[in-house]
């Protein structure tokens, strides 16, 4: 069986709260990440005008389940939940590489907008196929864990 696309990044010290834990907002932006690579990986890249796709984001749940400490890897598993007409949904599980302990799971939902618009449009035939299929079995390391084991 194949695993789902999956980000790594390893958690700076800035990016931590007196407590010593990833302050909560900063799991936004590890998910705004994780879905940017995920979407170049089936996109082939994020900007508008290149991928002939442009979205927003409509809706973002978070859920907190365990910490993430300074110098963690994170290792971000991110899926295609749901494909609309016009809209799409990403969901994203945080588990601390290698253990896989569980961290975070979110789902963001997107709308697909006119390229330098804000109006709606449907998901593009090609978009939504790049969308169903996922990109399985692929690793983006932003935290030099290559040739580290527990995988790619």
């Amino acid at each position: 069986m194949s695993e789902p696309f999956r980000f790594r990044l390893r958690v700076r010290y800035g990016e931590c709260d007196a407590q010593g834990i990833v302050f909560n907002a900063r799991w936004g932006d590890y998910v705004d990440v994780a879905v940017t690579e995920y979407t170049r990986a089936l996109f082939g890249a994020v900007d508008a005008a290149a991928a002939g796709l442009d979205w927003r984001l409509v809706r973002q749940v978070i859920e907190w389940k365990a910490s993430g400490r300074f110098d963690d890897v994170l290792e971000a598993r991110v899926r295609t939940v749901a494909v609309g007409t016009t809209s799409f949904t990403v969901g994203v599980a945080f588990h601390r590489w290698p253990d896989g302990a569980l961290l975070v799971t979110s789902e963001t939902v997107h709308v697909s907008v006119e390229p330098g618009a804000a109006v709606k449009r449907p998901v593009p035939d090609r978009h939504r196929a790049a969308l169903l299929a996922g990109a399985p079995d692929v690793v983006v390391d932003h935290a030099g864990t290559a040739g580290a084991g527990g995988g790619a």
